[in-house]
């Protein structure tokens, strides 16, 4: 199946807009192995253990204008489905010869028995999906571990496999640190970094580039986040929140209050550890939590803007940072997927490559979360996003849910008790009747210039409607 991406090429590009960005064989060795990391890491950051050395992948620059698209959610009814199980989608091909003329080793099989959180097929090994008459058949070539295409709004789960098998996140741990500590602090509070706040992160980890001794607003520390993946801003936010023991511990409790049972957390940045765990259906639970929060939306819907520098002769200087997310930014062998509004990606030796996105196309948004595709080309994981993308807006209307994204307990109560009875559940999540609604529950968004203002606000409970942004980038221009 064709993706709408596109074929065209974007240029990669270094110098004065990535100033501080190490890339190429001096960049320090971490786990970290597609985000670049910066030269600037105080000796206190660095972790005793080494691991590997890690390919970075270089970054390009873009200018962005985006606007809001506005959409409207339909009444969202979950029928019956019935299962179309497949087996792996690496499982018919076979080992490449690694070292030394030895066959590589097979690929884990994913455990016979799931979560049944959200229905009872989504604990099941292989790919569900239920296709009406006319329906696409899902792409051929996936090769990705686990991976989930669901309604955003709805919940509704149109296709899945192995979506709640228990894997290392990397970096797309963060949306929970997102939901976690991002109400907790305005983004106009200003912050000095002290040395010992930036002690603890991984060697090789992904940072911004952030300096002690330095003041930065929240906004700037979120923007760290999530459009460079900043460890340093990660570990930054949680020394505000208490530190990083207490910043685990509240990240695991908000898993468990959105119903999210396959997560267990070690770290707060997504960084490699024993035990850290989560599943492509809960990092979709994470996504779509965030991004009922206004300023959520905005920082994972930024492609580019600049970042607090240095002081120097008595002025405070800034740097150009831009997204890592290739499906919002580009890169020399795909375009910015059409709709792309976030979410997050993330790239550690232990997980692979993951990815969460969100896009609109017309009144529907979609969510689709990736997890560890085994073919290892480069940008892999987007380019099985887009597929999944373009696959999940032509079949919305033409499959039966598999199952549905669960809402917090606050809502639905513990969702493990029942949830091999979703399957037909019609229910209270997302399940609203919209006829008659007006379209004043919309708030106006824009982007201008990569940094997106918000119009207007609106508190919205989940499985409410809310908007996205539709990116429209200008081609060149200064920032």
């Amino acid at each position: 199946m064709e993706s709408s991406m596109g074929s065209g090429s974007i240029r990669r590009a270094a110098g004065a807009l990535f100033r501080g960005v190490v890339s190429g064989p001096q960049a320090p060795a971490g786990t970290f192995t597609d985000v670049p990391t910066t030269s600037a890491v105080h000796p206190t950051a660095v972790a005793s253990a080494a691991v590997p050395a890690a390919r970075r992948g270089a970054v390009t620059a873009r200018s962005v204008l985006t606007r809001t698209g506005a959409a409207l959610a339909g009444t969202a009814v979950l029928l019956p489905p019935l299962l179309l199980a497949a087996p792996a989608a690496h499982a018919d091909e076979k080992p490449k010869d690694g070292k030394d003329g030895q066959h590589a080793p097979k690929a884990p099989a994913p455990p016979a028995g799931m979560s049944k959180v959200g229905g009872g097929l989504l604990g099941r090994s292989g790919t569900q999906v239920q296709l009406k008459p006319g329906a696409p058949k899902l792409p051929e070539d996936l090769t990705a571990r686990s991976w989930i295409v669901s309604d955003a709004e709805s919940g509704k789960v149109l296709a899945a496999h192995n979506a709640h098998w228990q894997l290392p996140p990397a970096s797309t741990l963060k949306m929970l640190f997102a939901d976690t500590v991002m109400p907790k602090f305005p983004k106009t509070q200003k912050y000095t970094v002290k040395p010992a706040d930036l002690a603890g992160m991984g060697v090789g980890s992904s940072l911004v580039g952030i300096k002690e001794n330095l003041s930065y607003t929240v906004h700037d520390l979120w923007l760290g986040v999530f459009l460079r993946s900043g460890n340093d801003a990660v570990h930054t936010l949680s020394a505000m929140n208490g530190g990083t023991a207490k910043t685990v511990q509240e990240m695991q409790k908000q898993a468990e209050a959105l119903n999210a049972a396959d997560t267990h957390v070690v770290t707060p940045d997504g960084y490699d550890a024993p035990g850290q765990v989560s599943s492509a259906y809960d990092l979709s639970l994470f996504a779509r939590a965030g991004l009922q929060n206004a300023d959520f939306r905005e920082y994972c819907s930024t492609v580019s803007t600049q970042f607090p520098g240095e002081v120097k002769d008595g002025k405070r200087g800034s740097f150009g940072i831009q997204n890592t997310n290739r499906l919002l930014s580009g890169d020399y062998d795909l375009k910015p997927y059409p709709g792309i509004a976030g979410v997050k990606n993330g790239s550690t030796t232990n997980a692979g490559s993951t990815f969460t996105g969100v896009a609109q196309r017309g009144e529907r948004k979609l969510l689709v979360t990736v997890m560890n595709p085994e073919k290892k080309e480069h940008n892999e994981v987007y380019k099985e996003t887009a597929k999944l993308f373009d696959w999940g807006f032509a079949a919305a209307d033409k499959v039966e849910p598999v199952g549905r994204l669960v809402g917090p307990k606050s809502e639905e109560g513990d969702a493990r008790a029942g949830g091999a009875k979703l399957d037909g559940d019609k229910a209270r999540a997302g399940m609203q009747d919209t006829s008659g609604s007006s379209g004043g529950v919309w708030t106006a968004l824009a982007i201008t210039g990569g940094a997106l203002v918000v119009l207007g606000g609106l508190a919205l409970a989940v499985h409410r409607r809310w908007p996205l942004p539709e990116l429209m980038r200008r081609r060149g221009g200064k920032h």
